[in-house]
C-alpha cells in the first residue's frame, strides 16, 4: 500500500526554465580563455606544429556566439529546454572541431567532453541529457582515428600508442556516462525534494490559516453568545407585552427568530470536531479524533483504542495542539482509509518517557519493494491499487511535520516487533512516537478571549 492522499500539491508537469544564460555564457568565456591560452602556448612556446589560424577562427567563432546571446537577450533571461540544449550542442560541436584541429584524442584536453554533458545532466532532462551523451561519444569515437596530428619542430608526431588510446577512449566514454548519470539523478532527487518541502510548507500553511479562522469563528461564538442571549430574552418579553399589538408583537417575535438564527449559523460555522480552537492544548483523544474525522464517514469503519491508566485524566494527557501533529495524522489516517478493506484502528498508548500513536488498517500492506523508501517524496507504486492516482506527498508530508515536532516515524507491514494485535490488523502501520515532554504542555487557562492578529 502507497500512500497517495494528496493529489493537489503535484509539481509542475512540465520542467519551467530555470538555466541562467548569464551563468552559460560565463563559463563559455572561461573555455574561450582556456582554449586561446592553451593554443597560444602550444604554437609558440611549445613549438608544436597546429593549424593556429583555424583554432583562432573556431574559437572566434564561441566568441561570435557569446556576444550574440548577450546582445540578443538580458542577462538575467532563463533559457528554455529547447534553447539550453542547443547552447550545449555548439559548445560540443566547437569542442570537437578544436579537438581534430589538435590531435584529437591524443590531446589530454579530450577529457573536456565531460564538461558539456554534466552541465546538461544537472540542467536538463533526461531526454536531452541522453542525446547529447549520445553525440558526445560519437565524436570522441570519431575523433580517436580522425584528426590532425600534432607535429614536433623536428618532424615527429605526438601519439599515443593504440593500447593507451584505447584505454583513454574508454575512460572518457566511462567517465561521461557515470558524471552525466550521477549528476542527472542528484539534480532530479533535489528538484523532487524541492517540489515535496513546497508542498509541505503549503499544506501546514492551509491548516494554520483552518485553524485560525476555526479560532476566529470560535471566538466570535463566544463573545456573541451574551449579547445573542440578552436580545433573545428581551425579545420574548417584547413579543409577551404587545400582545395587544399584532405588527410589533410579530417584529419582536422577528427578531427573537433572527437572533435564535445567528446563534445557529455561529455554531455551525464553528463544528468542525473542536470544542475551543483558540487554546493550544488538548487532551490527546480530542486531537486524535479531530485529526480522523475528516475520514469517518468514508464508509471504513474507524476504531479508537485510548490505554488510560490508572493515573491518566479522562482524555489522556494534555498535548500541544499544533497543526503539523493535526494534518500529518489526519494524512496518515487517510491513507490507512484510502488502502483499507472493511476497518481502521487508531491505538493511543503513552508511558512516562513517551506517547504512542499506532494507525493500523486491514488493507494490504506496503508493497515490499517500497517498504524502506516509504517517506520519500514523489514514490510511485500502484501494484495493489493500480486506479489509484497519486505522487506519494502524503506520508513525506506527514513524516516531515511530524518529525518537526520531535516525533519518530516508522512504516512497518503486520505486527511491529514486541506489538501483538489480533490477527486481523495484518496490513500496513504507520506509528508516531514522541519523547513525551516534547509533546504534552499543561493544560491551558481559561479567560477573555485575544485577538490572533
Amino acid at each position: 500500500m502507497t500512500d497517495q492522499s494528496t493529489h493537489t500539491l503535484l509539481p509542475p508537469e512540465a520542467r519551467m526554465p530555470r538555466v541562467r544564460l548569464n551563468t552559460l555564457v560565463n563559463l563559455r568565456w572561461l573555455a574561450i580563455l582556456g582554449q586561446t591560452i592553451t593554443v597560444v602556448v602550444v604554437s609558440l612556446w611549445l613549438s608544436l606544429s597546429i593549424e593556429l589560424g583555424l583554432c583562432l577562427l573556431v574559437i572566434g567563432a564561441a566568441v561570435v556566439a557569446n556576444l550574440i546571446a548577450m546582445t540578443v537577450y538580458p542577462s538575467n533571461h532563463r533559457l528554455t529546454e529547447r534553447d539550453a540544449f542547443g547552447f550545449l550542442a555548439f559548445d560540443l560541436v566547437q569542442l570537437t572541431v578544436l579537438l581534430f584541429l589538435t590531435g584529437g584524442l591524443n590531446n589530454p584536453f579530450a577529457l573536456l567532453f565531460l564538461a558539456p554533458v554534466t552541465i546538461c545532466a544537472t540542467a536538463l532532462s533526461l531526454r536531452s541529457t541522453l542525446i547529447l551523451a549520445t553525440a558526445a561519444l560519437a565524436m570522441i569515437s570519431l575523433l580517436g582515428g580522425y584528426h590532425m596530428p600534432l607535429v614536433t619542430p623536428d618532424g615527429q608526431r605526438l601519439q599515443l600508442p593504440p593500447l593507451h588510446l584505447l584505454g583513454f577512449w574508454i575512460a572518457i566514454v566511462v567517465g561521461t556516462m557515470f558524471l552525466s548519470g550521477f549528476a542527472s539523478r542528484l539534480a532530479r532527487e533535489t528538484e523532487a525534494m524541492s517540489h515535496a518541502l513546497l508542498a509541505t510548507q503549503t499544506a501546514l500553511a492551509r491548516e494554520q490559516k483552518l485553524q485560525d479562522l476555526g479560532g476566529v469563528i470560535a471566538a466570535a461564538a463566544h463573545e456573541l453568545g451574551t449579547p445573542l442571549a440578552t436580545i433573545k430574552l428581551v425579545s420574548s418579553e417584547l413579543a409577551e407585552e404587545l400582545a395587544d399589538s399584532p405588527d410589533l408583537r410579530d417584529d419582536a417575535e422577528l427578531i427573537r427568530e433572527q437572533a435564535n438564527r445567528c446563534r445557529d449559523i455561529l455554531r455551525s460555522m464553528g463544528r468542525a470536531g473542536k470544542s475551543d480552537l483558540h487554546l493550544q492544548a488538548a487532551p490527546i483523544e480530542a486531537v486524535v479524533r479531530e485529526a480522523a474525522q475528516p475520514h469517518e464517514d468514508r464508509g471504513i469503519r474507524i476504531h479508537y483504542d485510548f490505554e488510560y491508566p490508572d493515573t491518566s485524566i479522562a482524555g489522556g494527557p494534555m498535548i500541544r495542539r499544533l497543526p503539523e501533529v493535526i494534518h500529518g495524522l489526519r494524512n496518515m489516517i487517510q491513507n490507512a482509509v484510502d488502502f483499507a478493506n472493511e476497518q481502521v484502528w487508531v491505538d493511543v498508548r503513552w508511558s512516562d518517557d513517551d506517547v504512542t500513536i499506532r494507525v493500523i488498517d486491514d488493507g494490504p500492506g506496503y508493497p515490499a519493494e517500497v517498504l524502506t523508501r516509504l517517506g520519500d517524496p514523489f514514490l510511485r507504486s500502484r501494484r495493489n491499487r493500480p486506479d489509484y492516482e497519486g505522487m506519494g506527498l502524503g506520508l513525506f508530508i506527514s513524516k516531515t511535520l511530524l518529525e518537526r515536532t520531535g516525533a519518530r516515524v516508522m512504516f512497518a507491514n503486520g505486527a511491529p516487533h514486541g506489538y501483538r494485535p489480533p490477527a486481523v490488523r495484518g496490513g500496513a502501520i504507520a506509528e508516531v512516537c514522541w519523547p513525551r515532554y516534547a509533546i504534552q504542555t499543561s493544560r491551558g487557562g481559561l479567560g477573555q478571549n485575544t485577538p490572533l492578529f
